[in-house]
Parts: C-alpha cells; structure tokens; sequence
C-alpha cells in the first residue's frame, strides 16, 4: 500500500481531500494527518480509518509517497523541500508553488495537458479550481470554433480563504442582524450582504493575490492555446461555491446546437432549463461544472452564434479535491509500488 501524509489536515481543502481520497483507489493507503500546532493532537478520521492530527516533526515524511500540502503557503514554503529530501512527491494545493522551477501545474480533466510530469518533476500544483473551470469551458468551446477574446467575473466565496474567512463572515452576519459593531479582522470591512471588488488597507487576505494566481495558473493550463483572460474578482456574502458569469466572442458564428455539443460531456453539465439556474448551493457537493449557455444570437439568423454568455458555478473545495486525486492517481505510474515501502 501506499503512505499518504496531508500537511494541513485540519483545514477546509484538507477535510474535503479526505472524503476525495476516501473514495478513490488510494482509500486503501496508510494515511498521516500533519498540521500546525493549533490543530496537534486532534481526532481525525480518513475512510474508517481513525487517527491523531501530529506535528510536522523532522522525519513526518519519511517513507511517505505522496504528500498534499492543504495548509497556508508559508507551511508550504517551510515544508516542501524536506518531503522531497525525504523522497515524497509533493502536490501543493496551497498554490505556493506555481513560480518554482520546474513545478508543474496540473489538471488531468483536461483532454490533453501540453506538460507531463516526468521523474525530475520536483512537485505538482493541481490547478486552482476557478483556473480548472474556465480552462475546461474554453477548451470545449474551441473545439466549436476558435475562441477570440473570454472575459470573467468571478464571484468569490468566504471558503476561498479558509476558516477564518467563514468564521468572520457568519460573525458579521449575525452581528448586523443583531445590529450590533462587526468583526474586521480578516476582511478589514463589512464583507456581509455585500458585494467587494476590493478589501480594507489592513485585510489579511487579497483579492489582488488570487487574481493573480488564477491569471497564472490559467496562462499555464492553456500553453498558448486559448486566448488571454480577462479577470475580475468579486467577493460575494456566501460560505461556499465558485460562480461565474463569462463572456466569450467566437472567430466565427455557429450553430447553437454545435456549441451546446462541444459544451457537455465529462465534468461539464450543462443546464438547459430556465427554471434551473446554476448556483453556488446547486454545485454543493458536484464534481462537474454546471453551466449555463446565453447565446447573443445573430439578428439575421437565428441559429448563429458569435458571441455568447456562460453562467457557471462550481463547488470551489470538491473541485480542488477532486483534481489533486486525479492528480496523485496520473503520478502513480511514476511511482510503483514498493518504491519507497
């Protein structure tokens, strides 16, 4: 068997790492559950598997296979290297690694990644999950036509920045209703009932930071094949789920029925009832992206289409989870069984 260790046991994208694992082919490993001190000590489980949260001690990865990183980028930072020394493939969830050298960003739900990781493959970085979802639309809709020009707007929920965020967030909410002052410490603002296209002078987390990192991540998925991104982010007063609202210009006018084809299959549903919108709370707990198609449609012909609106939601945390698995499970043919045990 495998040994799988989860730097970052305890937080959001770790706890649904471990219902990700638990039904995959890797659920039969032998599992460590790492984090930081606040978390030491805790009672976790993995499948039925029942174990102790412990600390990232000087040998926490010794004889370890593979080892997701879930926490914050400065435990990434501090820890990565050593579960190399130690033999580990590393898969940074945290996205602290997509400028290293060599490290690749990777999303196997894409029909064909340019890169392949190889055995000199320091680490891997499954892809950001708002990164995934749109190089997944857009690499359906070329195969319609090509793409000229995509812009988007992503709705951020709290979940994007961990616990605090959604501690912070359910706080606020209850404090207003309450109408009572309300808790800033992350957000440096009122991030309740309202919509943000940027956070207070003394906010602990940015949107600056993960714009960045999606427009990184994006350019690294598509190897020059799909047009540059147009980005803005939005934070929105929800805990959970990705959504977008996209626009798109074709090189060419098409048929609707070509581009509802090209736009349904693996890990894309596409939604065409009116009376069922994609959402946030829709996505909960879904593996595929739920879009919706609004096409612009061509006054002297009805059935063409160059320009046209996708609305998509996600569930930010299954996705992440989902494309690390998947990941992990592409890597294992770099990594028999008994390579390190």
């Amino acid at each position: 068997m495998y040994k799988i260790a989860i730097a970052g046991a305890s937080t959001l994208v770790g706890r649904e790492l471990k219902d990700a694992l638990s039904e995959s082919p890797l659920a039969a490993a032998n599992f460590v559950l790492l984090d930081e001190e606040q978390a030491q000590g805790q009672l976790d489980q993995v499948g039925d598997e029942i174990t102790f949260v412990q600390a990232i001690a000087p040998d926490a990865f010794d004889r370890v296979d593979f080892t997701f990183f879930c926490g914050t980028e400065d435990l990434t930072r501090k820890h990565w290297r050593a579960a190399l020394r130690a033999g580990s493939t590393v898969l940074d969830l945290s996205g602290a690694l997509d400028q290293e050298p060599g490290v690749l960003v990777r999303a196997p739900w894409l029909s064909s990644e340019a890169v392949a990781a190889d055995l000199f493959t320091p680490a891997v970085v499954p892809a950001n999950p708002a990164a995934l979802a749109l190089a997944l639309l857009l690499e359906r809709l070329q195969q319609a036509a090509p793409v000229r020009t995509v812009f988007a707007t992503l709705l951020l929920p709290a979940s994007e920045f961990g616990r605090a965020a959604l501690d912070e967030l359910h706080q606020q909410t209850v404090s207003l209703l309450s109408f009572q002052g309300i808790p800033r410490e992350l957000y440096d603002t009122q991030a309740a009932y309202n919509l943000l296209a940027g956070l207070g002078e003394a906010a602990k987390v940015s949107l600056g930071a993960v714009d960045a990192r999606i427009r990184r991540q994006y350019a690294a998925l598509s190897h020059g094949r799909w047009p540059a991104l147009g980005l803005q982010i939005v934070t929105a007063p929800v805990f959970h789920g990705h959504t977008f609202s996209i626009a798109i210009e074709l090189e060419r006018p098409v048929e609707i029925a070509t581009l509802e084809e090209a736009l349904s299959g693996g890990h894309v549903d596409l939604v065409l009832e009116e009376t069922d919108s994609p959402s946030n709370l829709a996505a909960t707990g879904q593996n595929d992206v739920l879009v919706r198609l609004r096409p612009e449609l061509d006054a002297r012909n009805s059935t063409l289409v160059s320009r046209l609106w996708l609305w998509a939601a996600s569930d930010n945390l299954r996705i992440q989870a989902q494309n690390a698995v998947e990941c992990a499970l592409d890597l294992r043919r770099l990594r028999p069984l008994g390579t390190v045990q």
